[in-house]
């Protein structure tokens, strides 16, 4: 068996390797997202503050990556780095080529869907203005043939003085869209300035207020994203949405019994788990639970680590897990994000990735894991 000195835990041996089956079809039971990343350009300038610097063939082969197993794309979301170092102009491009890519394999607008939101327009204070902001970023989406995610807005957070300013301006953006959209709720730990959303920081209240939007407007929401991290709350919540409307979990924490309940499913975690993540939806498809249980059980140790605290920092481990497993030539990132986790957090990720059965070719991940500890004095 191979075995790799790990800062933290020594001379660590390797499970044996897991080859999973490529079903080449989606899940039948649930709808599954997978929110992808984006592979920097090494060679750019991906310094704190530039424009970012992507390598473009290596972001779309990710997404061919995923569309193989089954899982359809959220694109140019927080894992993709907004508000984190993606700015307007790549994101765009990301919108335009992913949706592009989308069609050699079916509708684009199934198979993935993108994040509109108003992060290029960061000094906004005026309702109108950030109303405006959307309705660029909608068009942008559209145009491409995706599918629209109407993304938390941290300039509505920093305005709104109530839930009435919130109703106003999603109001507004329902008229924009040309099919029923997914709405995202992202908790404060995944991004600080949004602490408050939808017109209040008592969960409660700002659900009702939530739940309210969502019924006056039900035949243009497909789903809702919700990323708080309360198993609890989800299931409430879920029970109370309009007939037909999704509840598209985005749980890093407890995503196998949200999804075994009956929850959908949009997710920072699938793109670092895809192959297991689709043989443990068919899994479900046939009825296997045990399997199914069995499939998901060590990935949640691994996501835990990914998305522990500070948790708007998880993309790292993604790209990072991407590297290992060979979708990309570099461990970098854009706004140089690669440096936000220490060596030891990497080590543990890679231990927990590997009995996941989640290094996909073991030799090509030690070596480069040895390179990252030999280019850090290990």
């Amino acid at each position: 068996m191979t075995t790799i000195d790990l800062p933290g835990f020594g001379a660590y041996e390797l499970r044996e390797p897991v080859e999973w089956p490529v079903p080449g079809k989606p899940p039948a039971s649930r709808v599954v997202y997978a929110a992808a990343h984006v592979v920097a350009d090494p060679l750019g300038d991906n310094t704190p503050g530039s424009p970012a610097a992507v390598d473009w063939d290596a972001t779309l082969r990710f997404r061919r990556h995923l569309w193989s197993h089954g899982l359809r794309v959220a694109d140019a979301m927080d894992t993709a780095q907004r508000n984190m170092g993606l700015d307007w102009a790549a994101t765009k491009e990301l919108i335009r080529l992913s949706a592009a890519e989308a069609r050699s394999y079916g509708d684009p607008a199934t198979l993935v869907s993108c994040g509109a939101g108003t992060d290029h327009a960061s000094q906004a204070s005026d309702l109108n203005t950030i109303i405006a902001a959307y309705a660029e970023q909608i068009e942008a989406v559209q145009s491409a043939g995706a599918g629209v995610i109407v993304m938390a807005s941290r300039q509505l957070a920093r305005t709104a003085t109530g839930p009435g300013d919130y109703h106003q301006v999603y109001g507004k953006l329902f008229g924009l869209t040309d099919r029923p959209v997914i709405l995202h709720w992202l908790g404060e730990m995944f991004d600080p300035q949004l602490a408050g959303y939808w017109g209040s920081r008592d969960v409660a209240a700002a659900t009702e207020s939530f739940l309210e939007l969502v019924h006056a407007h039900a035949a243009m929401v497909d789903g809702v994203k919700v990323s708080l991290l309360d198993e609890e709350h989800e299931v409430r919540l879920r029970a109370d949405l309009p007939e037909g409307v999704k509840l598209y979990t985005g749980d890093d924490f407890n995503y196998p019994s949200l999804i075994r309940s009956g929850s959908h499913a949009l997710l920072g975690i699938f793109d670092a788990i895809a192959p297991a993540a689709a043989a443990a939806l068919h899994a479900l498809d046939a009825g296997d639970l045990d399997r199914y249980d069995e499939i998901f059980a060590p990935t949640v140790p691994l996501s835990r680590k990914i998305f522990e605290a500070p948790t708007y920092h998880y993309k790292t481990g993604i790209v990072f897990l991407a590297w290992l497993n060979g979708h990309q030539d570099a461990f970098a990132m854009v706004n140089g994000a690669q440096s936000a986790r220490s060596l030891r957090h990497l080590s543990e990720v890679f231990r927990l990735a590997d009995q996941a059965g989640l290094l996909a070719d073991q030799e090509l991940a030690v070596r480069r894991m040895k390179a990252l500890l030999a280019v850090n004095g290990r």
